[in-house]
């Protein structure tokens, strides 16, 4: 923890397994700039560094930067200051995730809602005994994020860094690690523009809800609550798919 900062990165750079790794490299760095785990700017560790942490070759690791310096989301500076920056956010247009949720199955999103409330719930029933005051205080910094964005990128973002917030604040690197990658599946899909938009102020409230019961050391009704606004959120992406599914059909 450097700084005395929690090392948010961690339960994502960790050991990748299995083939294509390097893809898998580029696919986990861009989802950590896309949930603004990674901010423009930032400096990514050394490569030496970087490629330890994620059990690959420096050599698979540099093809996985180039790739990501060609998707236009890092740099590479040389020179005694060098290294490898962050110079974007990897957002999805508006049509990309149009796309991606009408084309997910009702049974896919169901599915995924179900993973989403089985590892929130657990995390939220852990982090009211296990918390940080740190944890709590990001928790409420990330809810007051949602309430003051105003875009679809900013509002994801704090809902989705809130989740994994809570997910460290369980203490289990293995939820944690759920987390990161459910949000990188769905956390954009939630606030898609349709005949229905969310409300974020609604969706605040519902997570001021959680930080309450994990304040006060309620483990039962931290999760509760969000086992509430898991199925909220799985119901809102099911009905959304419908709506543009039938748009698709006529």
């Amino acid at each position: 923890m450097p700084n005395g900062k929690p090392d948010t990165l961690h339960p994502l750079l960790s050991p990748i397994e299995g083939a294509g790794l390097a893809e898998s490299v580029t696919a986990r760095v861009r989802q950590a700039i896309r949930l603004g785990l990674i901010a423009p700017g930032q400096q990514l560790p050394s490569e030496s560094a970087l490629a330890g942490r994620l059990g690959v070759s420096t050599v698979t690791l540099r093809e996985a930067l180039a790739t990501l310096r060609e998707q236009g989301l890092v740099e590479t500076r040389r020179g005694r200051n060098g290294g490898s920056f962050v110079i974007g956010p990897a957002t999805s247009s508006e049509a990309e995730l149009v796309e991606r949720l009408r084309s997910t199955s009702v049974t896919a999103l169901r599915d995924m809602g179900d993973e989403q409330l089985a590892v929130s719930a657990t995390s939220a029933r852990l982090a009211a005994v296990r918390a940080s005051d740190s944890n709590i205080n990001q928790m409420r910094r990330f809810v007051d994020q949602l309430k003051q964005a105003s875009g679809r990128s900013e509002k994801a973002r704090a809902h989705s860094r809130f989740h994994i917030e809570m997910s460290l604040a369980s203490q289990s690197e293995r939820l944690t690690r759920a987390q990161l990658r459910l949000q990188g599946e769905s956390g954009e899909l939630l606030w898609v523009r349709s005949s229905e938009p969310r409300e974020s102020g609604e969706v605040a409230a519902a997570l001021s809800g959680i930080v309450h019961a994990i304040t006060d050391e309620h483990a039962d009704r931290a999760r509760a609550a969000a086992e509430l606004l898991a199925e909220a959120n799985t119901r809102w992406m099911i009905e959304t798919h419908l709506e543009f599914f039938d748009r698709s059909e006529r």
